[in-house]
């Protein structure tokens, strides 16, 4: 075999399409421009760095579509997902990780396959010659992103995206705060107090609201102009739409008792996340923000318990850029006007670590197959993955970025209980259609495989 396959990107999607595609034998050129060229989110140049939360979510493959999808990765042996389970942190029933280490073996894997050669070159144009995939992700360089807009006649789509605070854990106040999942979720007493906890009573919760709102915000360049995620909404945007929108999301106090006070119930609650193994960092869940720095710091040490915190990393916000895919892309995830050409990860119109990791396995798989001659069978539209098919079904007028959720998938053939109280049942039988239709999946793809060799 001759043909190599250059990936660009080593994020996530690109990350997991070089494993992918260099476990089947093909010969991979993964380009990631960093560190020679960095961006403002990055901090490091190792391959695989989580540059927002460092949680995959949900880890319930019986009862969330996210889940489902980490099961199917593993099924899949993804690197993304077995390095994440390698280096988990207690989150309640969310697999979150230590993003440093989780980095850092990503970046081992890759660079000691004996079939894959890392270039920190930066890539500015769309190549006619050869195999490749785009995974560049939110933070597409300017030059590549005219290149992409050039080729495809239009301008790419685009929404701003936001990161959450980081806090120093020495800094909290625990006479104030306390360790506790909602609702004691998880299987161990350190699943189960995986959070910590700062509660707010009503005027506390008015004056910060009062202080989110008249807090200076990053201004936007002129011309710049986009909408937001609703996954991924600044704290301020949120407050922006009614007072009462934080404490109905990531303010949330239900499922929570503070033990300082077990007979007075908090009118809302701020809740942090373990950033690191050690315990020293964490995250605040939900907090997104683009409040300047200055504005930040003084607004967040209004909550209980982070009079005098120290952030590691403050808040940001970054332009995310994503293709039209039902219009633009083929059902190979190949651009129509350029078949040398895929495209993979948060850049096709997906949002989130774990659903850009998928459209980079089945990228890796797809260019591998096409590259060896194997007759790779189309993704099953009832896994997860194949919900997530950005080319799969979705509408080209609408199409904007979105998770993966049990919205996307088919509708079951057997009648079951509609309503909340029917879920849990209709949730198990998408879950246990998805991983027989993508066990039947991975068995087929190994014996092309085999018949291609």
């Amino acid at each position: 075999m001759t043909e190599e396959l250059h990936i660009v990107g080593g994020g996530m999607a690109g990350s997991e399409a070089a494993w992918q595609a260099a476990n089947r034998g093909v010969r991979v050129v993964l380009h990631e421009m960093r560190p020679g060229r960095g961006t403002f989110a990055h901090k490091t140049g190792n391959l695989g760095e989580m540059v927002c939360s460092n949680s995959f979510r949900s880890d319930d493959h019986e009862q969330n579509a996210v889940g489902l999808l980490h099961w199917e990765m593993k099924a899949a042996e993804g690197l993304v997902i077995s390095t994440a389970y390698k280096r988990r942190l207690p989150a309640g029933g969310a697999l979150a990780v230590d993003r440093e280490p989780f980095a850092e073996d990503i970046t081992a894997a890759l660079t000691s396959h004996p079939n894959i050669l890392i270039s920190h070159e930066e890539v500015t144009s769309l190549p006619d010659q050869h195999q490749w995939i785009f995974a560049t992700g939110p933070l597409t360089s300017d030059a590549l992103g005219q290149a992409i807009a050039a080729e495809t006649g239009t301008e790419a789509l685009a929404f701003f995206d936001a990161i959450a605070p980081i806090v120093h854990a020495d800094s909290i106040d625990m006479s104030k705060a306390w360790m506790q999942s909602r609702y004691d979720k998880g299987e161990t007493e350190e699943e189960q107090r995986a959070y910590l906890n700062c509660p707010m009573d009503k005027d506390t919760y008015e004056a910060f609201i009062d202080a989110l709102l008249a807090a200076d915000k990053t201004e936007f360049h002129e011309g710049e102009t986009a909408g937001y995620f609703d996954g991924c909404l600044p704290i301020e945007v949120m407050a922006e739409r009614g007072r009462e929108t934080l404490r109905h999301g990531p303010m949330k106090p239900v499922g929570l008792t503070n033990p300082h006070q077990p007979e007075v119930k908090a009118h809302a609650v701020v809740q942090l996340r373990r950033d690191n193994a050690l315990g020293t960092l964490y995250n605040i869940v939900g907090f997104q923000t683009k409040m300047k720095y200055g504005a930040q710091t003084q607004v967040l040490r209004m909550i209980p318990g982070l009079e005098n915190a120290r952030f590691a990393r403050l808040g940001g916000i970054h332009r995310n850029t994503f293709l039209n895919s039902p219009t633009l892309l083929d059902a190979s995830m190949r651009l129509k006007s350029r078949p040398n050409i895929r495209f993979a990860g948060q850049i096709t119109g997906v949002e989130g670590y774990v659903e850009s990791a998928a459209m980079g396995l089945v990228a890796g798989r797809m260019a591998a197959a096409e590259i060896t001659g194997a007759a790779l069978p189309p993704v099953p539209q009832d896994s997860a993955h194949g919900a997530l098919h950005i080319t799969g079904g979705a509408e080209a007028k609408t199409f904007q970025p979105m998770n993966v959720n049990f919205g996307l998938f088919r509708p079951l053939e057997e009648k079951l209980r509609g309503g909340r109280r029917g879920r849990r049942d209709r949730y198990k039988a998408y879950t246990d259609r998805a991983k027989a239709a993508w066990t039947d999946w991975l068995t087929d793809t190994a014996q092309a495989a085999q018949a291609a060799e």
